[in-house]
Parts: structure tokens; C-alpha cells; sequence
């Protein structure tokens, strides 16, 4: 959440600012207005709770003095009375401030591209060539069918559409990569951590999903009453629960910066995305993710960010895949991101790069909204930095590995930091069902 504060210090600028991520600037005048009604109330409240508290010893001093004290009772209750009505007004203008705020996007930064749209995103670095095969490339999902890995129509059949089973050398391949992944992590530092897969609605406000994306994820809904939703959603990333870990919590400056990564199951709707991504491990309602987040000083967050891209990257050249690294612009980048690198691996079938990963400075934006703070050397109260990126999507890797490493004889070479984590096996090949 940003701060009324700064928003109200700076209006041209927050406009400005908020613009290029589609914010209209009278969405911000009509915030300044409520914020103006909202302290002149909570002055007037607080003056007359002033003239009441002096009133208050009029009638004890009156009281003392058996003198008649009617007069002055009558003023108290008249004063009790505006009071009320000032704090209802004021509480109620609370209400309407933070409406809009919790629906405002972080402020970027400056050196973000500027542009409505993922066509404005601008290349940072490039690492290896993309993968030139002799033949002509499958994608990984007609990989996974011939192979005997990935069952598409039973996964459909079962659970709808975008599901589906690993079988065999699949199963294995998806739990090498997350094995791979967490050791990885841990190596470089992370604390790993299994976290809840269901949080309630102030675990989603704190990262920013609530309430502007409540069509992007699965609640679970009162058994008694299916239209009522119940305190509880499945995460759509780990980030939530690892974040919100620190929620209305005070941690002492020594301790940061603080890693933690995790796997977990991510759950999202795909609400807007009909006939994108239709087939294949891009696009799934059900997946699995290594998240990796970073809790620290504000004048540390640069920094970490580009630690957190690094230890993104050395997993994709680990297992050597082709990938380039993308600044987003203003109107592609999330909603809680003051900046965002995106990892985009290479993707043979498909002759393009694809994303495997974000990883973004959030600034103080979910510290606020989950008020996580630290204590200073000088006794006093920050809000704290947090930072979040996936380290990685396990699917969309599994879905590079098969496309960048495929043989023309339909097999899939395993990646040599791999081999260790699937039994020795160095070749995926067709194998005889046994179900």
C-alpha cells in the first residue's frame, strides 16, 4: 500500500508516476479530497475531546465546590455527542481512503520502461545462444504424450482442463528439478521452510492479491452456504504465506536480511487467459513453484533484488538453458512491484523465450499493507523492504528441459545437474506403461 503521506506531499509527481500504470489522476484528486475531509474531522474531534477533557474538571472542581455543576454537564454531553458524530465521520473516511489505496499499484522506478504493455519490456542481458536442433523441434507436449510422461487426457479427464498426470520418468524429472532447486537455495543461503497452502483474506491483502484480484484465485466457500466464501484461499504462489510469515511482526535489524525459498503447489484461476497457452505445462491452474523471498533495510532492497535475479539465473545456467533477462515496463509489471526482472527461458517449439521467472523489489508496498517492521539501532520503528522471485516455475522447466534437450530419435537427454537427483538415468526414453 503506498503512503498518503508521500502521495499527498508530491500530488503532481504521484499522478505522474501512477499514470504510466494506468491510474487516472482523478482517482488521486478524489483520494486528496476524503484525505482532507478526513483530518479536518480528526482535528475537530481531537479539539473538542480537548475542550472535553477540561470540561471533565470543571464539574470535578465545581463538584468539590458543591457548586452547581448542571450547566456544565449539559455542555459535556453536547460535546460527547459531536464527538461521536466527528469519529463516525472520520472513521467512515478511513474507510473510503483505504478502499482506493489498497487498490493503487506501487509507484515504479525510475529506471523502469515506460509503456502500457509487455511489448515495451526491454532485454537487460542475454545468456547462451538459443538451442539450434538439426530436426525439426516437438514441444514438450507432444514430448510428454509420445514418451509416455505426461497424460493430458486423463488429467483432463479428472480435473478439467489445464491438469495433468506425470508418470514415471515425468514424476521423476518434476521432483529432480524441485530437489535440484531447494538445494540450490539452501546452498546460497535460504532458509527453506514447507509453508500452510491455505491462508486467510489478511495473508492476501498483505501481498496485495486482495481485494483487487479476487477472480484470480480459488476460495474456499461455506459448505452451509456456497455463496458465502469462507476466510480461506488456496495461495496462488508461495510468496503469501512467506511473506505474511512476518505479518505484524517487529524483527530486530540484526537479523536482516532474511531468506527464506519453498516449494509449493500454486493454484490460480487463469482468469482472462482463455485460448492462451491452451495445451502444454505453461499455463496450468495447478503447479508447482520453488518461491524465494528477501525481507530487509530499504537501502539494502537494490542490492538484494539483483542478488535474487542472480540466484535465479544460476539455476538456468546449471542446467544449462538458454535464457534472457528482461526489464518490465510500467504496465507489465505486478501490481506490488516497484521493479521487476523477468527470466525468460528459451523455448525451441515455440522459437521464442518464455517466462520462468520474476523477481521483484516491492519496496515497502506489502511491508505496509502487512505492516512487517524492523527496529533500528535507534530504537526506532521501519517498515521493512520485501522482495519475492521464483526460483523456479517447476513445470514451465520441465517443459524447457524436454524441448531444449530432445533428441531426434524422440529422447530426451537428462541435464548433467539432474542426473545425480533421477537415479543415475542420463536419457529419457519410451517406456511401457505399466498403468
Amino acid at each position: 500500500m503506498l503512503d498518503i503521506k508521500v502521495i499527498r506531499e508530491n500530488l503532481d509527481w504521484a499522478k505522474e508516476k501512477l499514470a504510466t500504470r494506468g491510474i487516472k489522476p482523478e482517482q488521486l484528486d478524489e483520494l486528496i479530497k476524503i484525505d482532507k475531509q478526513r483530518r479536518e474531522s480528526l482535528n475537530q474531534s481531537e479539539q473538542l475531546k480537548a475542550k472535553r477533557n477540561d470540561v471533565s474538571k470543571k464539574i470535578a472542581q465545581a463538584k468539590r465546590n458543591k457548586e452547581d455543576a448542571s450547566s456544565v454537564i449539559t455542555e459535556m454531553r453536547e460535546v460527547g455527542s459531536e464527538i461521536k458524530d466527528l469519529d463516525n465521520k472520520v472513521s467512515e473516511l478511513t474507510d473510503k481512503q483505504n478502499y482506493i489505496l489498497l487498490r493503487l499499484p506501487n509507484f515504479p522506478d525510475d529506471s523502469d520502461p515506460i509503456g502500457p504493455d509487455e511489448s515495451y519490456n526491454q532485454e537487460v542481458r542475454k545468456w547462451s545462444e538459443p538451442t539450434k536442433l538439426d530436426f525439426k523441434p516437438k514441444a514438450h507436449w507432444d514430448l510428454g504424450t509420445d514418451l509416455d510422461i505426461l497424460d493430458w487426457d486423463r488429467g483432463a479427464k479428472v480435473s478439467g482442463a489445464r491438469f495433468v498426470y506425470y508418470k514415471g520418468a515425468g514424476a521423476l524429472l518434476e521432483r529432480a528439478v524441485f530437489n535440484f532447486f531447494l538445494d540450490e537455495n539452501t546452498k546460497a543461503g535460504y532458509t527453506e521452510i514447507i509453508p500452510p497452502y491455505l491462508v486467510n483474506d489478511a495473508s492476501m491483502q498483505g501481498t496485495g492479491q486482495f481485494p483487487k484480484f479476487h477472480e484470480d484465485v480459488y476460495t474456499i466457500v461455506d459448505n452451509d452456504d456456497p455463496d458465502k466464501p469462507r476466510d480461506l484461499t488456496l495461495i496462488p504462489t508461495a510468496e503469501v504465506p512467506l511473506v505474511n510469515y512476518f505479518r505484524d511482526e517487529i524483527i530486530h535489524e540484526d537479523r536482516l536480511p532474511i531468506n527464506v525459498t519453498a516449494l509449493s503447489p500454486a493454484f490460480r484461476s487463469e482468469a482472462g487467459s482463455a485460448g492462451r497457452d491452451t495445451r502444454g505445462l505453461i499455463r496450468m491452474h495447478e503447479f508447482r513453484k520453488v518461491e524465494m523471498v528477501k525481507v530487509c533495510k530499504p537501502e539494502e532492497s537494490w542490492h538484494e533484488l539483483d542478488n535474487l535475479t542472480a540466484n535465479a539465473e544460476h539455476l538456468l545456467q546449471k542446467l544449462n538453458l538458454p535464457y534472457h533477462v528482461v526489464a518490465l515496463s510500467t504496465g507489465d509489471a505486478s501490481f506490488t512491484s516497484a521493479k521487476t526482472y523477468d527470466l525468460e527461458v528459451w523455448m525451441p517449439a515455440q522459437d521464442k523465450y518464455r517466462e520462468i521467472s520474476s523477481c521483484s523489489n516491492c519496496t515497502d508496498f506489502q511491508a505496509r499493507r502487512a505492516q512487517i517492521r524492523y527496529r533500528g539501532e535507534d530504537g526506532k520503528l521501519h517498515l521493512a523492504h520485501t522482495l519475492n522471485g521464483s526460483g523456479l516455475a517447476v513445470g514451465r522447466t520441465v517443459a524447457a528441459i524436454l524441448e531444449n534437450y530432445q533428441n531426434e530419435d524422440g529422447t530426451v537427454t537428462v541435464p548433467e545437474a539432474l542426473v545425480p537427483y533421477m537415479n543415475g538415468m542420463t536419457k529419457i526414453t519410451k517406456e511401457q506403461s505399466l498403468i
